[in-house]
């Protein structure tokens, strides 16, 4: 008889899904990589905290502007092509804004254009990304398959920064963010070679319509918009000025991209060993057990409020990461159990658009707030925020409430029983 944590594996002998991981594991690699090659390629051209957050809030910001689209497109099209035409899009803005910082100190308006169409590629990608995974498995695989997809994430946050902080001592950030043009590609061959039917769109109807049948599902489901709107000042308070003040108070006060990179690496670390746990743990209740360990998500940001030793940023970092593993895959797993597949794409769509909409703000603003305040002052109302937030969502029967296996519901019912609920 197979052990447990070995028959979690078993997911990976399926073909497609098997392909798909083989493909995408690079390409995540290298846009960890990417996101610390930027961060210090920027501070080494410019050295100015607001540019970083401007290059920062240039990639969100088309990623919120098209989302209900890219949703729509998700479950219109092959998901496949949407996805292989967004990697193509990613593949060269990277590329591009290589050549420009090997060109030397690039101007900031094409940075910020170049930022801007990674992020629009980015945009289209995830909610095809969000509705193909599992049209990989069957329903009673999907807990691990995203398990692994969250392992993959969670590798890659820990191998990416070191390979990138190591490549820009012996070479340049410049350097990274090519490679990072270059990891796309096993991504497209992968999607290429899947086997996947395509879903029946025989009885489609306009796209206006769709986005807001799409729109209808999310709104009759509480624990769904309710966690999104947590998350979408969760990104502004806390996760924003974390990216942006991260690296500043690493190059400040803790000697520069290597503690940066060990930051991020310890919180990818942690993400490894939550994505183990999570491969032989199925929550009765997920979503009370991923909200209320979401409280810890705010550990590193107040180790480096409190200018605490590397050592201390680290374990808060550890800490981090490993509930970013629980949610994530609780989180998925619950969307994925629960929401019809037809209208999976555009459902995410809404979910991270929601997430991310006011994230360019937080972005732009991190770094002038904490230079006309201070950044321990920043950090610390986050870290505040995210406390006060799951206090909040923990009070909520819509969160308490949802159990694990639930079939998923009917997208007019759900419509039709908030409406009710209105009236």
């Amino acid at each position: 008889m197979a052990h447990p944590i070995a028959a979690r594996f078993a997911v990976l002998r399926l073909r497609d899904f098997r392909i798909f991981v083989a493909g995408h594991a690079p390409s995540t690699l290298g846009t960890l990589m990417a996101s610390v090659a930027l961060a210090f390629a920027v501070l080494d051209s410019d050295g100015s905290p607001a540019t970083l957050s401007y290059v920062l809030a240039a990639r969100i910001v088309p990623m919120v502007l098209v989302l209900p689209v890219a949703g729509a497109l998700g479950d219109r099209l092959p998901r496949r092509l949407v996805m292989l035409t967004a990697d193509c899009v990613r593949a060269a803005a990277q590329a591009a804004i290589a050549v420009l910082f090997f060109a030397g100190a690039p101007d900031p308006w094409p940075l910020l254009a170049l930022a801007a169409l990674s992020g629009l590629g980015e945009a289209v990608f995830r909610p095809s990304f969000d509705g193909l995974v599992p049209q990989l498995v069957p329903p009673d695989r999907r807990h691990e398959a995203n398990t692994f997809v969250g392992l993959i994430q969670s590798t890659a946050t820990v191998a990416g920064p070191a390979l990138a902080a190591a490549l820009v001592v012996v070479t340049s950030p410049a350097t990274v963010l090519l490679v990072d043009a270059i990891t796309f590609v096993p991504s497209i061959v992968a999607l290429l070679w899947l086997r996947v039917p395509d879903p029946d769109r025989a009885a489609r109807t306009s796209m206006l319509r769709e986005m807001r049948e799409g729109w209808r599902v999310f709104a009759g489901l509480p624990w769904l918009w309710t966690i999104t709107v947590q998350f979408t000042l969760f990104n502004l308070l806390l996760w924003a000025p974390y990216l942006v003040l991260g690296p500043i108070s690493a190059d400040r006060f803790y000697g520069g991209a290597a503690a940066w990179g060990t930051i991020s690496a310890t919180y990818g670390a942690g993400a490894i060993l939550g994505g183990l746990a999570m491969l032989a743990w199925k929550p009765a209740r997920p979503l009370l057990v991923a909200t209320a360990a979401t409280m810890l998500w705010a550990a590193p940001s107040a180790a480096l409020a409190a200018r605490a030793p590397l050592i201390v940023v680290c374990a808060g970092a550890l800490l981090a990461g490993a509930i970013s593993a629980v949610f994530g895959t609780l989180w998925m797993t619950t969307i994925h159990q629960r929401v019809p597949a037809e209208a999976m794409s555009r459902v995410n769509s809404y979910v991270v658009f929601g997430s991310f909409s006011v994230g360019p703000i937080g972005l732009a603003l991190a770094g002038p707030a904490a230079t006309a305040t201070s950044i321990p002052l920043v950090l610390t109302v986050g870290v505040a925020w995210q406390i006060l937030s799951v206090l909040v969502l923990l009070a909520l029967p819509a969160i308490r409430d949802v159990r694990r296996g639930e079939a998923p519901i009917d997208p007019v019912a759900a419509a039709d029983e908030r409406s009710a609920a209105t009236v």
